[in-house]
């Protein structure tokens, strides 16, 4: 009788188990359903144009602008991933002198560098080109191959970039802080580009007013 109720016990967290998965993966697709189909109205654009966020560092501040008018789906992804924290403890993973900082993967969290650069939020977005030229300061978003696999992992430009103009979706720009991403790209990296000292940041987003 022992042992009776213990296999019907396994059976039934098995079942539990099995629900639960198939109810967890169903509302990650019905949030990425959501997130490449969302469209944004008049008021909505207005008030991310109005948001800022700061990217704070141990070598100071960033702060950033955004451009929902012509990328709003990676406006929006941007503030409501930092908005939940999911930035926060993460890295400047890529400092490349001349180029890009690049940050934003929820695998810099760990320690180990080995999957630093391909994590991302559980979900990708379309990408939004627009004619938006990439040079000192611009925010865009990275991506792998695909035109449509942008997530969470962003880069900042601190020299021009006109080679990556209409290839990725420029999505704000550096209104404050350029001397802070000019320390940051300056850092002793390894091979991979990865800083030899963790970069840490913590992103806070500024609503405008009455919002």
């Amino acid at each position: 009788m022992y042992y009776f109720q213990r296999y019907v016990l396994g059976v039934m967290h098995y079942a539990f188990a099995v629900v639960l998965l198939f109810l967890l993966v169903n509302n990650s697709q019905a949030f990425l359903d959501k997130s490449r189909s969302k469209t944004f109205n008049t008021q909505e654009i207005e008030r991310m144009a109005l948001t800022a966020a700061v990217l704070e560092t141990k070598f100071g501040e960033i702060t950033l602008k955004f451009f929902p008018e012509v990328a709003p789906k990676h406006v929006n992804s941007f503030i409501e991933l930092a908005s939940s924290g999911f930035y926060d403890g993460t890295t400047f993973h890529r400092v490349v002198p001349g180029f890009v900082i690049q940050g934003g993967d929820p695998n810099t969290k760990s320690e180990d560098r080995s999957q630093h650069g391909t994590g991302g939020p559980g979900y990708t977005l379309e990408a939004e080109f627009s004619d938006i030229p990439h040079k000192r300061g611009t925010l865009s978003m990275a991506r792998a191959a695909n035109p449509d696999s942008a997530g969470s992992q962003f880069f900042i430009c601190v020299a021009e970039a006109a080679f990556l103009d209409g290839q990725y979706t420029v999505f704000g720009e550096v209104t404050k802080g350029m001397k802070v991403a000019d320390e940051i790209v300056a850092q002793p990296r390894d091979g991979s580009d990865n800083p030899n000292e963790r970069v840490e940041m913590k992103v806070k987003i500024v609503a405008p007013e009455g919002n």
